[in-house]
């Protein structure tokens, strides 16, 4: 019999976990990592931005994704001429019963994607701030709650800037993780075409891995691992590394230093850990904190990424040593204080 979602342990929990990426692998090719840079974001309660070139495979890992941790879909295609009403609905007047109704926008889904988001200027941009921070929209006044679980994935492309607009960095700080999946190797495209070979329609679909109550129950799981004091200060030293970096005008912000926090404690939960490492950290640097990274004019010229500033700090600082029998953060100052209590007496 499948253990209950409500009494999930952290073993069941890696191996759900293990059973969405690997129903996510029948339908896209693509590098595990990202797999679990994106469902990470996800158990974080988190969002996810996907950046790469056209074709391949943003929009399909979106939707398979969604389909295999069985939550509702909708695409948004970002266009110059969207309207913020056109992401968050809308009052409508219904001449029948002479009343306003609310039209619910595409926002209204588990899984949103953001289709190149950047297409769309700042102000329908900004529509999407208020549902990813707080799970929620506000039209005329009156505030409505988004579905639960809710996830942006947006996607924008790096190429063909022509006409499209920089998301502001209030936005992109929002997003837990920022990925990129990359051309395939040969033979990923080998697979690809196996794949294609194998069923009659264009665009590949999965059954559930999980069903929403159990993706309810992992996220619920996230927030019982137990994090370090040494690895939240490591999480914070690699965050302040970057603002005093010579190379940026902005570094990692403390909401930042937040999601990271996050993000690692869902990894713990991949990774069948009732605890964070320094690993974790370290393996998720990259997708959690270049993108809050904003590059001075010089370093821009000089062709740096913001990923080599993550980098550097990770060289930089030291890791800390951390036993997983450490006890819980807290109990520790008490049992010194015990201890001391004893040696007095």
């Amino acid at each position: 019999m499948a253990e209950s979602p409500k009494a999930l342990s952290v073993e069941a929990a890696s191996d759900r976990c293990l059973d969405i990426v690997e129903r996510v692998e029948e339908a896209v090719v693509v590098e595990r990592r990202v797999l679990f840079e994106t469902l990470a974001a996800v158990l974080a309660r988190g969002h996810v931005l996907v950046e790469d070139v056209p074709g391949t495979g943003k929009t399909v890992l979106a939707r398979v994704l969604a389909e295999s941790l069985g939550l509702g879909f909708n695409r948004l295609q970002f266009t110059p001429d969207l309207l913020p009403a056109d992401v968050t609905g809308s009052n409508v007047y219904n001449e029948h019963d002479r009343s306003f109704e609310f039209a619910e926008g595409p926002v209204f889904a588990n899984v949103v994607l953001a289709d190149e988001i950047n297409r769309a200027p700042p102000k329908t941009q900004a529509a999407l701030l208020e549902a990813m921070e707080e799970g929620q929209v506000s039209v005329d006044g009156t505030t409505r709650d988004l579905p639960e679980p809710f996830v942006v994935v947006a996607t924008q492309n790096p190429v063909e800037q022509e006409g499209t607009f920089r998301l502001p960095e209030a936005q992109r700080d929002r997003f837990s993780v920022k990925t990129s999946l990359g051309y395939p190797d040969v033979d990923g495209e080998m697979g690809l075409l196996e794949q294609r070979a194998n069923r009659r329609t264009i665009s590949p679909s999965v059954e559930p891995a999980v069903d929403p109550e159990t993706v309810r129950a992992l996220r619920d799981l996230v927030e019982d691992v137990r994090v370090d004091t040494k690895v939240r200060r490591y999480i914070v030293d690699l965050a302040r590394r970057t603002r005093e970096d010579r190379r940026t005008k902005i570094g990692v912000s403390p909401r930042g230093v937040q999601r990271v926090f996050e993000t690692v404690r869902a990894s713990a939960v991949i990774g069948g850990r009732t605890y964070a490492t320094p690993d974790d950290v370290k393996r998720l640097a990259t997708a959690t904190m270049a993108h809050r990274v904003v590059l001075t004019t010089e370093a821009t010229v000089e062709g740096t990424e913001p990923a080599d500033v993550v980098q550097s700090a990770l060289s930089a600082v030291d890791v800390p040593a951390v036993s997983p029998d450490a006890p819980p953060v807290g109990e520790a100052d008490t049992e010194a204080g015990a201890e001391a209590a004893d040696a007095e007496e």
